[in-house]
């Protein structure tokens, strides 16, 4: 009896010790990457009135944070500028210390949205990433790259933490790592030479109101926000509704300090009427960047690929793209990758096209170029500048070509309608003519099927694939020229 008295104290001392020790979110962890140069938020929770120091290796330097009355402590860390050391970070409250180890400085960068960011390199269920296992061979060269996967979890109200962990990529983690995510990794880290963190905060099939808050989604949508609201939506589509996602899988990241946003979803709100899906997604950046709290941190993000959507020759897809064309025009510090050409023509039915890299790559042009500062890298795709019709052809010009187009005959993508507003394929051709004072450079459409016409369209269809691209090889962007 005294024998199991004695290891009963014990056992109730070391938990009572392991309860008074600081406390780390999960996403505070070994193999973490800090963003370089900068004051990095740290925080937890301990016994209320405790002093918690937090210990920096790089600069052996102390800082000091007090809980306030919910046991909640935060304090901020300068951090050094991005390398391959490995550093640790020591918590003490005086109960117990917690060390992280293989922590580096480097460049962080959150990954949201649905399936297309979600999707991992090892690929869906009949869902492949191109070049998997030539890049699991190659992972040993990109130890430098650390993610962590947030759960995907529902919650009606905001969550502070998340079972979660940091993963260094090498084989036989790489197949874990978002495709897109991974692939703007690498080409970061090549051109930088610097370490990169990737947050996968995503879920596949969310909706943009899936990420707004309680009082966004009262304010400015007719969105149900009360557990209530579950009529509103089939109990097998209830991942559907407004804000749940946010909660669960978001809200547990806001208080760490990244450098920016790669997000790629849209396909979950095709058929919104009007301008509803950029309406909403100006008013997602404008939450996100206030819950971070880092001014205007950049914001980059994907046109939805080609896909069928129950009519190859539907535009419901188009449309959608047409508005998150109009959002980028709009959101401060924000760029546009467009997909046009980044599905094979087997994969009218495929909502994952395999083209990962060119997706992940593109994020990484804009932000070399855009955040970076390296101007000589082309990283905006053409798009539809302006046009005039002459009896039966019309002219167009386009912006962001960056001197050059791909290709002066055998243009596909364009349409042509007259006034009966039906649209027929076009030819296009490439010339140059006098204006202006300089040699200005024209796309000329035209169409045997349409005498006099009135409005163009480029790939303006669910599934339509062009292939005239600028001097960088970026696809122009899907447009018309009509509102019908």
């Amino acid at each position: 009896m005294k024998t199991r008295m004695l290891v009963l104290t014990v056992m109730t001392t070391v938990c009572l010790g392991m309860q008074a020790k600081v406390r780390l979110p999960h996403l505070l962890g070994d193999n973490m990457i800090l963003q370089q140069d900068t004051e990095a938020r740290l925080w937890g929770w301990s016994e209320t009135g405790k002093t918690v120091k937090v210990s920096t290796s790089w600069d052996n330097k102390v800082y000091t944070a007090k809980t306030d009355r919910q046991g909640r402590w935060k304090v901020s860390v300068h951090t050094p500028k991005a390398s391959y050391t490995p550093h640790t970070l020591t918590f003490d409250d005086g109960d117990g210390a917690v060390t992280l180890h293989n922590v580096l400085a480097g460049e962080v960068w959150v990954c949201a949205g649905q399936s297309n960011m979600e999707m991992p390199m090892k690929g869906f269920g009949n869902c492949p990433v191109d070049g998997y296992n030539e890049e699991v061979i190659n992972a040993r060269h990109y130890h430098g790259i650390h993610y962590v996967k947030i759960p995907s979890v529902m919650s009606m109200t905001p969550l502070d933490d998340a079972q979660c962990e940091w993963k260094e990529v090498e084989p036989q983690t790489l197949g874990d790592a978002s495709a897109t995510g991974y692939f703007f990794a690498q080409t970061v880290t090549r051109a930088l030479d610097v370490p990169v963190g990737l947050i996968m905060a995503n879920k596949g099939g969310s909706r943009v109101e899936s990420w707004l808050t309680k009082e966004n989604l009262e304010r400015y949508t007719n969105e149900p926000t009360d557990s209530a609201g579950i009529v509103a939506f089939k109990p097998e589509w209830d991942f559907l509704r407004g804000m749940l996602w946010g909660n669960g899988t978001f809200n547990p990241i806001l208080n760490f300090t990244v450098k920016g946003i790669l997000f790629y979803q849209g396909c979950s709100n095709i058929g919104d009427p009007g301008d509803q899906y950029s309406e909403r997604l100006q008013l997602l950046v404008r939450q996100w960047r206030d819950q971070f709290a880092l001014g205007d941190i950049p914001f980059y993000f994907v046109e939805i690929a080609p896909y069928h959507y129950d009519d190859v020759n539907g535009t419901q897809g188009a449309l959608i793209r047409e508005q998150q064309y109009k959002a980028s025009l709009k959101i401060p510090n924000s760029g546009l990758v467009c997909t046009n050409d980044l599905v094979y023509t087997h994969e009218t039915e495929q909502i994952h096209p395999a083209q990962k890299k060119g997706v992940g790559e593109r994020l990484a042009f804009l932000a070399l170029n855009m955040t970076y500062g390296m101007e000589s890298l082309g990283c905006m795709s053409p798009s539809f500048k302006d046009m005039k019709v002459t009896d039966n052809y019309v002219d167009i010009h386009i912006d962001n070509d960056f001197g050059a187009i791909n290709r002066f005959k055998d243009i596909q993508g364009f349409e042509l309608a007259g006034e009966d507003r039906v649209f027929h394929p076009a030819q296009a051709i490439h010339f140059w003519q006098p204006g202006g004072g300089y040699w200005d450079e024209t796309i000329r459409i035209s169409s045997p099927d349409v005498a006099h016409p009135v409005a163009i369209r480029y790939c303006f269809r669910n599934f339509q694939i062009g292939n005239l691209k600028n001097a960088a090889g970026l696809p122009l962007f899907p447009f018309r020229s009509d509102n019908w």
